[in-house]
């Protein structure tokens, strides 16, 4: 693996708390990524996919209250490889979504890049 194994990839950052979403930024532009965000709220997340479509995202499943689903949803439909990131755990996704991959908060950003690039890996493999 490369020191920048997200080198020019777009990923979506979606995390409503500033200091988490300042760290995993900051890990992200580390290993190459183009970072779209992050955003703390589903609405300005999906017009921002609607101008600029990701190729990776990271989604906190609660974002003060209102769920990432539909983000989810959105980017699935776009075949857009998602990983979430919760304190809750798999338990706290739906069943059409519990099999995603998921890092439990807290996490060690680094563990996240491995995580995304691994994605990435899979998802050409089957391209």
């Amino acid at each position: 693996m490369t020191t920048e194994p997200l080198l020019g990839r777009r990923v979506l950052l979606v995390e409503d708390e500033a200091l988490v979403a300042m760290l995993i930024g900051d890990a992200l532009s580390d290993a190459g990524a183009v970072v779209i965000g992050p955003f703390a709220a589903v609405a300005p997340a999906l017009a921002a996919i609607a101008d600029m479509p990701p190729e990776l995202a990271i989604l906190d499943l609660n974002l003060g209250g209102e769920s990432s689903l539909p983000i989810a949803d959105d980017l699935v439909a776009r075949g857009v490889p998602i990983i979430f990131a919760s304190g809750y755990g798999n338990a706290g996704l739906p069943p059409r979504y519990r099999a995603s991959p998921m890092l439990a908060k807290p996490f060690d950003p680094a563990d996240l890049i491995v995580k995304l690039a691994a994605l990435l890996d899979a998802v050409q493999q089957h391209s």
